[in-house]
């Protein structure tokens, strides 16, 4: 039976009018650690998901950490506020602590509707899990244990402190991976897993493509550019020696992968455009016959509902965690690709029309309004 006062939250749900509060420290991540520094961070995935609720109708706040600031003052839709991130030296972008923003969290978090946290993993989850337990959605990414220093840590927080002193909030998976990993050591998880939302009218979309692929990424190693290279130029052996590659992204490798290019006598064919604003991107991204992932590491990865919504199909290998929605939705293949899948991709006209489809469902208001008819579902038996 409804007490009274989740009888007054539950009204308060249907009117869309529910003051949403959103803890997302790290807005966008680095290469080993580092926080680049941006211009904006408005192109950040979870902007644009609190965009997804203000036009639900809800009053949104967004908790993040001052090292995330953008280097331009710049007005914002919804309300931000920055904290201090404390004890650097002790704890990095694996487990981001912040006493300000969690006595924050302390003071003012009865005053909202829903509290929706990123990662079990996380001392602001915790404090939101033990302070409004009942108002906490948890909203998970990650499908496996922290690497080197935080791998103990990580498996004693699963294991004693997510099971006992956060069971009672709601979790919810952005993937199938994170959703399998995650019910191993808690219960109160939903069947169904929520990706991140696109503010999807900032993205063209064509059916007509130029005779190019794409790739999307830091130019670090994990991300495996030259293995994407190997592919291409087998490709071009086979298929189609008129093709090009885009190489979208900057790193610390770009002066070496420049140097491979050149060795390989292929300066006619790829071509590197660092960094791309949105703007930028709706001039190549829409048009390329698909984008092509090869990484070692990597959990979701933005670049895959991009270019869905885009129009453009996915070739990926599987280890991104939302690499999924490639296989359950035929936008492209999830594999140890090829030059045969690039060209089998780039032939099918239906891997075009399959992400056209997914557009909407992958819109941040789309996104936003699951969240909450999860947490209406499993908080008050709401179906709808």
């Amino acid at each position: 039976m409804l007490s009274v006062n989740k009888i007054i939250r539950f009204f308060s749900l249907i009117k869309n009018d529910m003051k949403i509060l959103i803890l997302n420290p790290i807005l966008y991540s680095g290469n080993n650690n580092f926080i680049p520094k941006v211009e904006t961070i408005k192109d950040t995935m979870i902007y644009s998901m609190c965009l997804g609720f203000k036009s639900l109708g809800h009053q949104v706040t967004l908790l993040a950490l001052e090292c995330n600031k953008p280097t331009k003052e710049e007005s914002y839709d919804f309300e931000i506020l920055f904290f201090k991130k404390d004890l650097n030296k002790l704890l990095n972008a694996a487990l981001p602590l912040s006493f300000s923003m969690n006595r924050y969290i302390k003071e003012n978090a009865k005053k909202f509707d829903i509290v929706i946290s990123s990662e079990v993993f996380a001392f602001h989850s915790l404090v939101a899990a033990r302070c409004v337990p009942e108002k906490t959605v948890i909203w998970h990414e990650l499908a496996l244990h922290q690497k080197k220093f935080f791998h103990i840590p990580s498996k004693i927080w699963y294991n004693v402190i997510a099971r006992f002193f956060m069971k009672k909030a709601l979790v919810v998976p952005r993937s199938e991976n994170s959703k399998y990993f995650i019910r191993q050591y808690l219960t109160r998880v939903s069947d169904v897993t929520v990706e991140h939302g696109m503010d999807i009218s900032k993205f063209r979309y064509s059916k007509v493509k130029n005779n190019q692929f794409m790739v999307i990424a830091q130019l670090v190693k994990r991300k495996n550019i030259p293995s994407i290279i190997d592919k291409f130029q087998r490709y071009l052996k086979k298929y189609d020696n008129s093709c090009k590659l885009m190489i979208a992204g900057r790193g610390e490798l770009e002066s070496e992968l420049k140097l491979l290019i050149k060795s390989r006598g292929l300066q006619n064919n790829v071509s590197f455009l660092g960094f791309m604003s949105h703007e930028e991107m709706n001039e190549i991204l829409p048009f390329s016959k698909a984008i092509l992932i090869d990484t070692k590491q990597d959990n979701n990865m933005v670049s895959i509902p991009e270019a869905i919504v885009s129009g453009t199909p996915v070739i990926t290998n599987s280890v991104p965690t939302n690499s999924y929605l490639i296989k359950l939705n035929h936008v492209g293949v999830v594999k140890d690709w090829n030059e045969d899948d690039m060209f089998e991709v780039s032939s099918n006209e239906s891997y075009i029309d399959n992400c056209l489809k997914m557009r909407s469902e992958l819109s941040s208001s789309h996104q936003a309004l699951s969240l909450i008819k999860l947490f209406e579902k499993y908080t008050y038996g709401k179906n709808s």
